[in-house]
């Protein structure tokens, strides 16, 4: 028995689990209060995969549920307390080589506020405020006569 590749990510009110096994079949899902198992035989070599832990915190066994397709198990747990983020998936700080987090998926919402999005838009109205190029050369100070430039003097002919 092998454990099943799997990646993880956060949200709010819940947390999105991805057991990487193809072709599977005779998928297992036991929700407990704060552990949780998977288990399922995958692929062409009918391998049989099981994954057990301990979660970070409790969860809502009844709003947690799963989807099989054909790439992959996608499980998603339904937090106890929303809104409390969970910094890992298990309660031991151990590092489990057969899970990854899923950072394609992940976001940081524990640290999106109204106040911090209101001060976003605060920021984005001034950057909008502040002009185009037009007002950039007023910053390399005043213009001088062009034909004072040494540059523009005219190139003799090719021979």
């Amino acid at each position: 028995m092998h454990p099943a590749t799997a990646k993880w990510y956060d949200r709010r009110d819940s947390v999105f689990i991805e057991f990487c096994v193809a072709d599977s079949k005779d998928v297992k899902v036991i929700f407990d209060k704060t552990k949780f198992v998977f288990s399922c035989i995958g692929g062409t070599d009918n391998v049989k995969h099981e994954n057990e832990m301990d979660l970070f915190e409790a969860i809502d066994e009844n709003e947690s549920k799963h989807k099989r397709t054909d790439r992959s198990v996608l499980v998603y747990i339904r937090k106890a307390q929303p809104g409390k983020p969970w910094p890992r998936l298990t309660k031991e700080k151990a590092k489990l080589s057969w899970l990854s987090v899923d950072f394609n998926n992940w976001k940081d919402w524990e640290d999106d506020s109204d106040e911090e999005i209101g001060n976003f838009d605060q920021f984005s109205n001034i950057m909008n405020n502040m002009g185009g190029e037009d007002d950039l050369a007023e910053l390399d100070g005043p213009e001088e006569d062009e034909s004072a430039d040494s540059d523009d003097e005219k190139m003799p002919d090719l021979e």
